[in-house]
C-alpha cells in the first residue's frame, strides 16, 4: 500500500453511519413517509400465547404477575391494563374472531344474549 492512500478511522466510520441513519429518519419524517397513527382504537393491546397444559409435562411460568387482567365484555374475553382499566381490548384469534368467556350450551340459544342495560326509571 502506498503512503498517499487515504485511511479512515473506526470512529469516523461509526459517526458517518449514525449521521446517515439520523438523516434518513429526518428526511422520511419531513416528507411524510413515516405514519404516526393518532387513532388508538385499532392498536393491539398485547401479544398473547396459549400454552397447552398436560399432566405429564408441567410448564414453567414467571412468578411475577402481568400488569393485565381479563374481564368478560358482552360475552367475549377482554384484556385490560391494571393501571388504566378503561384501556381494554377484546381477545381475538388469528382470524380476528372474538374469544368467548364461556362455552355456549348445545341446547341453549345460538345467539349471545344482548347486554343488560341499567333501568333508569328508578
Amino acid at each position: 500500500m502506498s503512503q498517499n492512500e487515504a485511511r479512515y478511522t473506526v470512529r469516523s466510520l461509526i459517526v458517518t453511519a449514525v449521521v446517515a441513519a439520523i438523516g434518513t429518519v429526518l428526511v422520511l419524517e419531513m416528507s411524510g413517509r413515516i405514519n404516526h397513527s393518532e387513532n388508538k382504537d385499532h392498536m393491539p393491546v398485547g401479544d398473547f400465547q396459549a400454552i397447552h397444559v398436560t399432566e405429564e409435562d408441567p410448564f414453567r411460568m414467571s412468578p411475577k404477575a402481568s400488569e393485565l387482567h381479563a374481564v368478560c365484555e358482552n360475552g367475549y374475553l377482554a384484556i385490560a391494563a391494571d393501571v388504566d382499566p378503561s384501556f381494554r381490548g377484546i381477545l381475538v384469534d388469528y382470524k380476528n374472531r372474538g374469544v368467548r368467556c364461556s362455552r355456549p350450551s348445545p341446547t341453549g340459544p345460538a345467539v349471545l344474549p344482548a347486554p343488560e342495560t341499567p333501568d333508569t326509571n328508578e
